[in-house]
């Protein structure tokens, strides 16, 4: 199959390892860093391929960055959104700015995994909630998907207003004034709930491109 524009944009991007080995995992980053890994054949081997993506970026670049490794030792490395090959197809990895939107393997024949998080990470330790406590995890679940969804329709009414006063949407449709004018402080209170929400949707790798669509990559 020919590989597409995108396809061969992403293989570019990919940069061979040095061999380093892949430093444990600490409770202080589960914030900042995603570890996520899943075992493939190669031949008549099993083998180990982790990806672990650090969110603050680059400190001298800025750039949010995929590391591949094998069997524990830096293989490739790519800025996100990131498509390294592996045995039996590729691993996909895509970021949004709440935390990882996307960390799958996709075999040769179209079937995808979800690669699995470090359980000591933000998105293992929700990952084990979810399955210990199944009721509750649904419940907060709905709560972000509610926050966003204020969130979103909040921001939609504050840019309704502005753009219907350009002159000539005015002057075909009229201008547009919001029925919800919220203090301050129930505004910055409603966007750190939708912040909230979105980073609790990112540790279970959820995404929307109208919910969460907040500078994904």
């Amino acid at each position: 199959m020919t590989a597409s524009w995108n396809q061969r944009r992403l293989a570019k991007r990919v940069k061979p390892g040095d061999g380093r080995p892949l430093k444990p995992f600490r409770w202080w980053q589960m914030t900042r860093r995603s570890v996520l890994s899943i075992t493939l054949e190669d031949g008549t081997q099993q083998v180990g391929f982790t990806v672990e993506v650090r969110h603050g970026g680059d400190l001298k670049t800025g750039e949010i960055m995929a590391r591949l490794y094998r069997d524990g030792q830096l293989d490739a490395e790519s800025k996100v959104p990131a498509r390294f090959p592996v045995p039996g197809g590729h691993i996909e990895v895509r970021t949004s700015e709440a935390g990882m939107r996307r960390c799958h393997f996709v075999a040769d024949d179209g079937t995808e995994r979800q690669l699995m998080p470090d359980p000591r990470s933000a998105e293992g330790r929700r990952m084990r909630f979810a399955r210990e406590r199944p009721i509750a995890s649904g419940l907060i679940g709905a709560v972000s998907v509610l926050l966003l969804l204020i969130g979103v329709g909040l921001n939609l009414l504050q840019i309704a207003e502005p753009i219907s006063e350009i002159p000539p949407i005015a002057d075909t449709i009229g201008t547009f004034r919001s029925p919800l004018h919220l203090p301050l402080e129930l505004n910055l209170a409603l966007g750190l709930g939708a912040a909230a929400g979105a980073v609790e949707r990112a540790m279970r790798m959820r995404y929307h491109w109208l919910l969460d669509s907040g500078a994904g990559t």
